[in-house]
């Protein structure tokens, strides 16, 4: 049995929320110069590389990469062998968060309750997903969601005798009907089965993985391609202004799933989708 302190755990989220907002993921970023120079186009081409200044920008002056700092998302592996001390892990990582928001002088946008819409001042409550695994250590997953690309996201449920054609064109049309609104170019988490809730969970998820590493499974690892390439196809391009490159990564995650049903959920990430993760 390992002992942690809550308190390590506040410290951490606190700084994982400020690097997260302040510098992306290098294959992202990565992605990013790859598609400047891919670009073919003059405006689409200039508009890459305001996004690449952008990001060096950012990164030397130690501002947010963009405004909408987000609502904080944090996926926490538990180890079982784990015990807490010293207080609430749920309270830990929303102090962690506030601290964070505040000492970083980072934007707050987190409203206490939706039709209210009164300001909580520091960001939280963060949305917290739990999930106990084998081990003694602890995995933090820090993931600020900006709502510019959140509130193009899609689910449906799909009948089951539907398959991936249907399940591609349900994603492309949510890339067209989402248009600029998201800042492309973006990045695009999947989720496939489950139910209603864990499916949407699952394509949350798929937004927190290296845009540098694929689907395992040979099948899916081709519907990313796939999707990717005719998402690029339909000349939305970075930021709306047409070009080859709408979207920079396609992510599929998957669940086993009831003989009945075939949920399909589509997280759109704007260019910045921020996470960042930790092993304590």
């Amino acid at each position: 049995m390992r002992e942690i302190e809550v308190g390590t755990i506040e410290s951490l989220v606190c700084d994982m929320c400020i690097q997260a907002n302040f510098i992306l993921p290098g294959d992202l970023a990565e992605c990013i110069n790859k598609a400047y120079e891919a670009e073919s186009n003059e405006l689409p081409k200039s508009v890459m590389n305001d996004l690449r200044n952008n990001l060096e920008s950012a990164k030397e002056l130690k501002i947010p990469i963009c405004q909408d700092t987000g609502m904080v998302v944090v996926f926490a592996e538990v180890g079982q062998d784990v015990h807490l001390v010293g207080g609430n892990f749920e309270t830990a990582i929303n102090n962690g968060v506030g601290k964070g928001y505040i000492t970083g002088n980072l934007r707050c946008s987190i409203v206490k309750d939706p039709l209210n819409r009164v300001n909580t001042g520091d960001n939280t409550p963060a949305v917290i997903h739990t999930k106990l695994v084998e081990g003694e250590n602890i995995k933090l997953t820090v993931a600020p969601k900006g709502f510019g690309s959140e509130n193009m996201s899609r689910l449906k449920m799909l009948n089951p005798s539907c398959g991936s054609e249907d399940i591609m064109n349900f994603v492309l049309s949510t890339v067209i009907k989402a248009g600029s609104n998201p800042c492309p170019p973006i990045v695009l988490g999947i989720g496939i089965g489950g139910d209603f809730e864990s499916c949407a969970l699952l394509a949350k998820q798929a937004l927190c993985r290296p845009v540098s590493v694929r689907n395992g499974d040979p099948f899916y690892n081709e519907m990313e391609a796939e999707i990717l390439r005719k998402i690029n196809s339909l000349n939305i391009g970075p930021q709306g202004f047409g070009g080859s490159t709408t979207a920079l990564s396609v992510a599929v995650e998957t669940a086993p799933t009831h003989i009945a049903g075939l949920p399909v959920a589509v997280n759109i990430g704007c260019h910045v989708t921020r996470h960042i993760s930790i092993t304590i």
